[in-house]
């Protein structure tokens, strides 16, 4: 059977920008009782305004647990509920494996594993006391296979494919559905709030472009309504694109050919093989002046109209 969403309360985990602003858009047409979280007390404060004041906010760090748990008794407490969690907190970290620090690998398990981990336990006795619920977790196609110059992000997002699988098979027997939804890059202009090692301009130019053009990635708003579909539908697994499929598939049947291709990817990617802190790529872009970045400044210009997202 399908779910129906009228007066479902929903909290969204990273709900302030990108993808998990633009379903919050669309579950808001849904008649849906929102609520939303992250980090930043501005961005919750921007998207709150950007969706007419339809939405609950709560600046929460989801890779803390003691704050989780107070986020998810406070959402409890002022709706009554909650019915649908979907964990789409996200950070990207780009670069050579070389250039990453310990803390970096830990700052992408803490948002994209423990994020996930620590929301599901927290609101797990209340949909099991209730006997329903759903729990949508996004992870990413580089949860299944792992792409050149992002290790800690796909690090993490393989732990949440794996978390996410797990839990839908053994939830099922209290009537909690967990679905994981596996998109491939979307076009939510993330290269703005990246992270790069300091001063390594050519990479950021590289990712800012193949994160923005049209047939490298996804549209945000299509990747929403498709994980909304998913969502009515209880389905436990779903991949969000046809090129996350097809590279799905290509890596499943012919796994060493895959690394072969990627390997001779990565010796084409422009990057220093050394560490170094990491930085925004919002500062590199303001640092290096727009006629660095001019391309991708555009595009990204272009995203935001087509999406109304708040990227600053």
């Amino acid at each position: 059977m399908k779910e129906d969403l009228k007066d479902k309360v929903v909290l969204i985990t990273g709900g302030s920008k990108g993808l998990g602003l633009v379903l919050a858009e669309h579950l808001v047409k849904e008649k849906c009782k929102m609520a939303i979280c992250a980090r930043d007390a501005d961005e919750l404060e921007k998207a709150k305004t950007h969706l007419e004041g339809k939405v609950f906010t709560y600046q929460c760090d989801v890779g803390h647990e003691e704050e989780v748990n107070d986020l998810i008794k406070k959402v409890i407490q002022d709706f009554g509920s909650l019915d649908i969690l979907i964990n789409n907190a996200g950070v990207i970290q780009v670069g050579p494996m070389e250039t990453f620090r310990h803390e970096d690998f830990e700052s992408a398990m803490d948002i994209m594993y423990w994020g996930h981990v620590n929301t599901t336990l927290a609101v797990l006795p209340h949909m099991k006391e209730r006997k329903t619920g759903h729990i949508v977790n996004v992870t990413s196609i580089g949860g299944k296979i792992s792409v050149p110059h992002l290790l800690p992000y796909n690090a993490a997002k393989f732990a949440a494919v794996g978390f996410s699988e797990g839990i839908a098979a053994e939830l099922r027997k209290d009537n909690i559905y967990v679905t994981t939804i596996v998109p491939w890059l979307m076009r939510t202009g993330s290269y703005v709030n990246a992270f790069f090692p300091e001063g390594n301009k050519k990479e950021f130019k590289l990712f800012a472009f193949s994160s923005t053009a049209p047939f490298l990635t996804i549209s945000a708003d299509k990747a929403a309504r498709r994980i909304i579909k998913a969502l009515k539908n209880r389905k436990p697994f779903k991949i969000v694109g046809f090129q996350a499929k097809v590279f799905n598939e290509i890596h499943h049947f012919f796994p060493n050919l895959t690394i072969k291709v990627l390997g001779a990817v990565s010796k084409l990617i422009p990057a220093e093989h050394r560490q170094k802190p990491l930085e925004k790529g919002k500062s590199i872009t303001e640092r290096f002046g727009n006629a660095e970045v001019l391309g991708a400044k555009k595009i990204g210009e272009k995203v935001q109209r087509d999406h109304q997202e708040l990227l600053h």
